[in-house]
């Protein structure tokens, strides 16, 4: 649901104030003023950076200022640095380099991941602009993922679903901490947006399988967000649209050492919800208030100290026909409130780094269900009422071995306390676990064409009282001059929901083994990724139902799933435009929860195809996006009760389905000279003809009568105008990124 849509595309104007707009430009040479290709020329402690290209040219825009140091590197050649003032005018700086007999040019160990952060790698595909320039994604960086090969399309619950596994089987992390609650809370059927904004990154590593061992509890990947270190410049902003109102300031020092910011905002869906045809009955519009703060601290040594923390409420009620009384109606009210805060330290002590990070997360969720005649009486009603509080602490210490090889090692801590009461039983349920986790981990640079990520987890639940090990193994090698083939597999150990312990039975971790292997290619704008991989699940939940409440009945569940995954992303082929298209085959079975037998899950397509393209238009101050995607239909399945036994009453398969989406961006103040406000109007469009798409059915008690679920409405306009006070500095914004 499109709650938190005003903080989210709100950032989109913000971004555009935080790009460059100094170009830095030169030329590389080696031996005999040869030109050099595919040497990695960056600034020191950021981001910026490009690499060059077959004439030994490069080029790319920064908004760092002052003092700062120009890196050129190549495995081949001796690294060299130069040192450099950054004003107000565009820079060229030329380079020599001379070869390295030491050296080992070594590849990158990348199956199973997209890494957006970081610009050396081969499988660099999503850059924080392209989040904000995918049409439907809705400035969220989930929603932008969906659009890659294996993350499934699922509008009905929050999560990522990758590769056959659960929403809740992705976990997610900030500067290298645990982000309990990433999703806003929600109702049964209607999905909620992201809590974190895209506008406080600068980069994420999204790994889809076969991941390092620093992460763990997740079955089947994480999503590693890295906050930006310092703002470019003082700033503050304002949105304004038919559904929300927001703002911000962002300060910073003039030394740039140090900065803080904060901002506000509040979202209504009421005024929609009369010009719109929405597929759900809102009695009350959801809506949303919230607000966050930040700091960061640059010390001495060059390391960082970051704080964010966040605060947000939400609200809403809705009513459908009851299913098994077409008199009767049922009613959800949903109340909730959430807390979020991060602190990190980042420190290097000549060859050691230094991470310290924890997070800590209070959310409770208020869901009153009833059931209303058409006398105006409730003869049902339950109240749920849920509160978590969540911390997690982690220490990663880091050691380079050489130029490319690394080793690191530290520990994680995880505690959870839940309490939630179930008013029909009459009982508050309670949960306490704390998780110890140790990991090591080392990279090797083997040969000119070989590297080896081999590493080790190990993690001890109080809840389950036991101890498991997690090998991971990774293996690069370079097959020609521009491709490369990855070969990955992993153990991975994830604790049930802690909504199915009970006080008498505590079940085990289940269990996911990876294999994953991949080729790709990444030369002259373009990029070609082909990869494969199963995945082994064992020891997974079976449930039964106490009081309306799911709870283990045992771990013998099982299931696995494999697939086959294309993505082609180019940048070059068509002047000005750059498109992306993903497409990813899954075969899937599962038994778990009340499964009676071996299934394909019912939240899985076998066939899932996207198509991404943009283009940006100077002349018209626009950028015009588009995006499609489908997925084959997904099944579902009614499991009712009769004599005590769970039986599988209904199943088939939804429609397929398939959106449009159209957004446009248009910046009036582009390239007025002395600007001192920016603007940024936005358009956007989701499913732009209205395609009548299903995520499945309910159904009634006894089976006979169903209902489609849906989105709460097929197609949803978005209308906003967002204002940047201070220096426009969005011409080199729009350059080499739309």
């Amino acid at each position: 649901m499109k709650t938190r849509i005003f903080t989210l595309v709100f950032t989109f104007a913000f971004t555009f104030t935080l790009i460059a707009q100094i170009t830095i430009s030169g030329k590389v040479l080696g031996r005999n003023n040869k030109p050099l290709k595919d040497v990695s020329v960056t600034l020191r402690d950021t981001y910026d950076g490009a690499t060059t290209d077959e004439t030994g040219n490069y080029k790319f825009e920064t908004s760092e200022k002052g003092s700062q140091t120009l890196i050129f590197s190549h495995p081949k050649f001796i690294e060299i640095e130069k040192s450099i003032q950054i004003e107000d005018k565009n820079l060229i700086l030329n380079a020599e380099l001379k070869e390295s007999v030491s050296e080992i040019d070594a590849v990158v160990i990348s199956a199973g991941s997209i890494e957006a952060s970081d610009k050396k790698r081969a499988t660099t595909l999503l850059t924080p602009i392209d989040v904000y320039t995918t049409a439907g994604a809705n400035g969220q960086i989930s929603s932008a993922l969906e659009t890659l090969p294996g993350v499934q399309k699922v509008g009905e619950s929050e999560g990522l679903f990758v590769r056959g596994g659960t929403g809740t089987e992705t976990k997610f992390f900030m500067d290298g901490n645990l982000v309990n609650n990433y999703f806003g809370n929600s109702v049964p059927g209607i999905k909620a947006m992201d809590r974190l904004n895209t506008s406080l990154f600068k980069g994420n590593v999204f790994s889809s399988g076969g991941y390092s061992a620093v992460y763990g509890q997740a079955l089947s990947g994480v999503l590693a967000l890295e906050s930006i270190d310092l703002p470019e410049r003082n700033a503050a902003d304002f949105g304004i649209s038919p559904i929300f109102a927001s703002g911000g300031i962002q300060r910073v020092n003039q030394e740039k050492t140090h900065s803080y910011g904060i901002s506000l905002g509040y979202s209504n869906l009421e005024l929609m919800q009369k010009i719109l045809k929405f597929n759900t009955d809102f009695e009350k519009a959801p809506q949303n208030f919230g607000g966050n703060g930040n700091f960061r601290i640059k010390t001495s040594r060059g390391g960082f100290i970051k704080y964010y923390g966040s605060y947000d409420t939400s609200s809403m009620k809705l009513s459908s026909p009851n299913l098994d009384d077409e008199t009767s109606s049922d009613k959800i009210n949903q109340n909730g409130k959430n807390t979020f805060h991060s602190l990190s330290y980042r420190e290097k002590f000549g060859r050691y780094t230094l991470n310290l990070g924890s997070s800590y997360t209070y959310n409770q969720n208020i869901l009153h269900f009833s059931n209303v005649d058409q006398n105006g009486s409730s003869p049902f009603n339950n109240d749920i009422d849920s509160k978590g509080n969540y911390f997690n602490a982690k220490a990663l210490i880091e050691r380079k071995l050489f130029k490319i090889s690394a080793i690191r090692a530290g520990i994680e801590l995880n505690t959870t306390k839940e309490e939630t009461w179930v008013s029909i039983a009459q009982k508050n349920y309670e949960f306490r676990d704390d998780i110890t986790s140790l990991f090591t981990e080392t990279d090797l640079g083997m040969s000119n064409d070989l590297s080896l990520k081999i590493g080790a987890r190990a993690e001890n639940s109080s809840s389950i009282n036991r101890w498991n090990f997690s090998p991971r193994f990774a293996m690069a090698y370079r097959i020609s001059k521009e491709w490369t083939s990855s070969l990955a597999y992993g153990t991975f150990f994830q604790n049930p929901e802690s909504r199915f312990f009970t006080e008498n039975y505590q079940p085990n971790y289940q269990r996911a083994d990876h294999y994953i292997f991949q080729v790709q290619r990444a030369a002259d704008g373009r990029s070609l990724r082909l990869e494969t991989y199963y995945k082994k699940y064992q020891d997974l939940i079976k449930t039964t139902t106490d009081f309306y409440r799911p709870i283990a009945l045992n771990n013998n569940g099982s299931g696995y799933a494999k697939g086959i995954e294309l993505f082609w992303r180019d940048k070059k082929s068509l002047k000005n435009i750059d498109y992306w298209v993903s497409y990813s085959y899954l075969d899937s079975k599962r038994d778990y929860l009340n499964y009676t037998e071996s299934l394909f899950p019912n939240f899985a397509a076998k066939h899932t195809l996207s198509f991404v393209a943009k283009k940006f238009v100077t002349n018209w101050k626009t950028g015009f996006n588009i995006s499609y995607n489908y997925n084959s239909g997904r099944p579902y399945y009614n499991f009712v009760t009769e004599n005590g036994n769970t039986v599988l009453k209904n199943q088939g398969f939804v429609k397929d389905y398939q959106a449009v989406n159209f957004s446009l961006n248009y910046l009036p103040n582009l390239g007025k000279k002395d600007a001192r406000a920016f603007t940024v109007l936005v358009l956007s469009i989701n499913n732009v003809l209205g395609t009548k798409n299903e995520f499945g059915y309910n159904f009634s008690s006894n089976g006979l009568k169903s209902r489609a679920i849906v989105p709460p409405t097929n197609t949803f306009v978005f209308i906003g105008a967002f204002i940047s006070f201070g220096t426009d500095r969005t011409q080199e914004a729009i350059n080499n990124n739309l």
